[in-house]
């Protein structure tokens, strides 16, 4: 809905300027037509507002991520792969020097406006000498306190929402403060903290840890302790901000999930792709980066098919539990798949320009998909995606996640008919399959400062991105297109910068706590 300015009612601007995060200090919320509403009017009121001339507006994003081998074997303790996809997270920072001393949190994806006043939120609790942290501390549990001293300021987030909707959005607003609040200040300006996300929510493609790797980048490079990205930056250095950026994101991942593995803010920070394996309760698991994974074109297809992932855990625990003699060889040979995927990538002689390769890849695949059938946790309309890509020769597909549902990736062949992807695409609309054409093995966090994109298509030269524009942009595609970091046409656009890309790396094992990626 776009509504010209001169139509708006001045009483309802000022219902807006005067909304009650300047008051009571645990926000507003709206949803729906008035949610619509009130960003057009926050656009207005925001663009007669002036940045802070110490803090330009700027950007940060991650990726989303697929498991690639291993599924369900990882419970185990055998190894799994992950690697990032193109799908990803944007957040624009917009830092405001004459605004109410608000910060505000917009997520019009999910339908999720909040605001609180910064002089209101929990300080003294955060800040107490018993419970402070500092940006290079290392938190590896949330502390109950600071969780409860949060909940006066979330409990009114998305009131009138629907139980679903409203626990979403309280998640998000739950590690977003505990963020800000652990790394912020009270001397913080007012902030609007504008997010989208190109990544499926729900469908075990990592959403909310690229969100919180976006938000903890951001919050430490207004804090001004992170260095570079830049191409001469040493090898050592980029790592640490890396590390710096996971130990945080970490913390946001807690807020939300409870107990997360680890792998997804992992991968979302580094990028590319980890080998990861689980250590037993009194050890960390292990994590081996695969910096050089190399970039493959890949189809996601969500089944939409809910599923949960605790009943497909379940269901191979009980059948490991009645057939230890053959679930375990299973497990094994799982186990065995990954190792070799590990080896190829990894291997002077891959290449994934030349099709032989390419086609090791894709085997290991479809055998893993084979053996998490056997296990009984794919599902017909997995089943019948294989089928479609299968029958088209378009390449090698398996279910990605829990399974039981949810989605399936597949890689594609270099001949593969574009006739066929066609006539594929036509397949997945008809049975309501949802498609995605990624990348699998992108990069990792990048930054975008100032928020100045430097176009190579159109002659369009420069462009300021702004609240306005980036609430505006229109699905998947508009916001790529607006702010991607390199997807199709757009791959020589010049501005990201990505501490995955600054100095060399080498692959390297390390044994770490699922928060060290």
């Amino acid at each position: 809905m776009h509504v010209a300015a001169n139509s708006m009612s001045i009483a309802f601007r000022q219902q807006v300027k005067d909304s009650d995060c300047r008051t009571g200090g645990v926000g507003d919320t709206v949803s729906g037509q008035d949610f619509t509403q009130r960003l057009v009017i926050q656009r207005l009121v925001t663009q007669r507002q002036s940045l802070s001339p110490m803090m330009p507006a700027f950007m940060t994003s991650a990726p989303g991520k697929v498991i690639v081998y291993g599924e369900h074997a990882v419970v185990y303790g055998k190894a799994a792969m992950a690697a990032a996809i193109s799908l990803r997270s944007y957040l624009l920072v917009s830092a405001l020097d004459k605004s109410p001393r608000n910060i505000t949190l917009v997520f019009p994806d999910i339908g999720m406006e909040h605001c609180w006043n910064i002089d209101h939120l929990p300080w003294s609790a955060f800040s107490h000498p018993t419970k402070k942290k500092y940006y290079y501390d290392l938190v590896d549990k949330l502390d109950p306190d600071l969780v409860e001293a949060m909940q006066p300021h979330l409990v009114n987030v998305s009131p009138k929402a629907s139980p679903l909707d409203k626990k979403l959005h309280q998640n998000a607003a739950s590690a977003f403060l505990y963020l800000f609040l652990s790394l912020g200040s009270q001397n913080f300006s007012g902030c609007i903290y504008t997010l989208r996300s190109t990544i499926p929510i729900g469908a075990g493609l990592g959403s909310s840890a690229s969100i919180c790797v976006c938000l903890s980048s951001a919050i430490l490079l207004q804090l001004r302790t992170l260095s570079g990205p830049h191409p001469d930056q040493p090898a050592d250095e980029a790592e640490l901000q890396i590390e710096r950026i996971n130990r945080w994101a970490f913390v946001g991942e807690m807020c939300i999930h409870g107990n997360p593995s680890g792998v997804d803010n992992t991968v979302a920070t580094g990028g590319k792709a980890v080998v990861f394996k689980r250590g037993d309760c009194r050890s960390p698991p292990t994590v081996i980066p695969v910096r050089d994974f190399p970039e493959l074109p890949l189809l996601l297809v969500n089944t939409r098919q809910s599923r949960s992932t605790a009943t497909e855990v379940a269901k191979v625990a009980a059948l490991k539990k009645a057939h230890a003699a053959i679930v375990e060889p299973i497990l094994e040979a799982i186990d065995k798949i990954t190792e070799s995927a590990y080896d190829l990538v990894t291997s002077s002689a891959f290449d994934p320009k030349v099709s032989d390769s390419v086609q090791m890849f894709g085997d290991l695949m479809q055998i893993n998909h084979g053996l998490l059938a056997a296990l009984g946790v794919s599902h017909p309309k997995l089943e019948r995606i294989r089928e479609l890509i299968d029958s088209m020769d378009l390449g090698w597909a398996k279910l990605t996640g829990a399974g039981g549902g949810g989605s399936a990736i597949a890689l594609l062949n270099s001949n593969a008919s574009p006739s066929n992807l066609q006539s594929l695409q036509s397949k997945f609309d008809e049975e309501g399959f949802e498609k995605y054409e990624t990348t699998l093995g992108g990069e990792g966090v990048g930054v975008l400062w100032p928020a100045v994109l430097h176009h190579d298509f159109e002659d369009k030269g420069s462009e300021q991105i702004d609240q306005a524009a980036f609430l505006d942009a229109k699905g998947v595609e508009g916001i790529e297109k607006l702010v991607g970091v390199g997807v199709g046409a757009f791959e020589k656009r010049e501005g990201w910068k990505f501490w995955s890309n600054a100095g060399p790396h080498v692959n390297k094992e390390r044994a770490q706590k699922p928060i060290s990626g």
